[in-house]
């Protein structure tokens, strides 16, 4: 049986955000994670769930910002080329800010914070592409300033890696990037049916 978390030995609240009254960042659902050297497992079912996601927040009146991570022209993060593009299930529309990142942390270096602060919101919502680095990256970033973030598991997606010999399958590395943001920086929820 798993022990507690740092969450909970620090009295943190586990209750999930509420749509309604969060601020949704919806982190690099860009063409890269879809197709070539970067195509992730799973990303299509992932995509679909940030897709219903957003129409949810969007109905209920919740702020969005959109994350993308800007690699430099030639790259499969040139943002300026298709392969680094919001990928068009979940583009921005008038009055969603865009976010322009460099770094995994989204609020490192950007206006991140500056929109979050606007939207008056505490709770923000996160999910996106790659669970294990740029949503994990960016849900420690939220704590670190004091926000709280709720992140969406099925609406995020990774891939394969291998660390000292050992293979983890996409699944694994998801996983244990979703345990590592529950054990600290934020609620983890399944799916976003599981969002008040």
């Amino acid at each position: 049986m798993p022990g507690t978390t740092l969450r909970r030995l620090n009295g943190f609240d586990d209750t999930p955000a509420k749509l309604a009254d969060a601020t949704l960042v919806l982190v690099d659902y860009q063409n890269t994670y879809t197709t070539g050297v970067m195509e992730l497992d799973g990303w299509r079912e992932a995509l679909d769930a940030g897709a219903q996601l957003l129409e949810r927040a969007r109905q209920q009146g919740a702020k969005v910002i959109h994350v993308v991570n800007d690699g430099g022209a030639g790259t499969p993060y040139d943002i300026r080329a298709e392969i680094g593009r919001i990928h068009p299930d979940v583009a921005p529309v008038d009055g969603e800010p865009v976010v322009v990142k460099e770094t995994p942390n989204a609020f490192h270096g950007t206006d991140l914070g500056r929109h979050v602060d606007a939207a008056g919101h505490s709770d923000l919502v996160i999910a996106g592409f790659m669970t294990h680095m740029c949503v994990a990256a960016t849900a420690q970033g939220a704590f670190l300033r004091g926000n709280r973030a709720t992140v969406v598991g099925d609406a995020s997606a990774t891939r394969a890696l291998a660390v000292a010999g050992v293979e983890l399958d996409a699944r694994q590395v998801h996983h244990s990037a979703l345990a590592t943001i529950a054990d600290l920086y934020g609620v983890v929820v399944p799916s976003h049916d599981d969002l008040a």
